[in-house]
């Protein structure tokens, strides 16, 4: 299975601890293609469909229904993880995803 960046896959994040985002669930790709073809572990950040309109979260609608991508919960994965590829972000999205991780992470 080949993973690309700003792909949205299915994920099952669990185990967990404390307040991080569980059970299986959409996530998109944050990671570059370069690292998505090379290594066993990818970076995601979690779909939530229940959140608020956090400065950390960008919403998009998937499947008909709105959801947030959590920044705020960016995490590495082992490819083991993820049980199937459901679609990617479209280009205004994903140069949203770009904007607040750069707000978020980078000073």
């Amino acid at each position: 299975m080949e993973i690309k960046q700003y792909q949205i896959i299915i994920v099952n994040l669990d185990p967990t601890v404390g307040s991080e985002i569980r059970k299986t669930r959409p996530c998109v790709v944050i990671s570059p293609n370069e690292m998505n073809k090379h290594l066993r572990t990818i970076t995601i950040a979690p779909v939530t469909s229940m959140s608020k309109d956090y400065m950390t979260r960008v919403k998009f609608e998937l499947e008909g229904n709105d959801n947030w991508i959590a920044i705020d919960q960016i995490r590495t994965i082992d490819l083991t993880r993820i049980i199937k590829i459901v679609g990617e972000l479209d280009t205004k999205k994903i140069n949203k995803v770009k904007l607040i991780i750069k707000e978020t992470f980078v000073d």
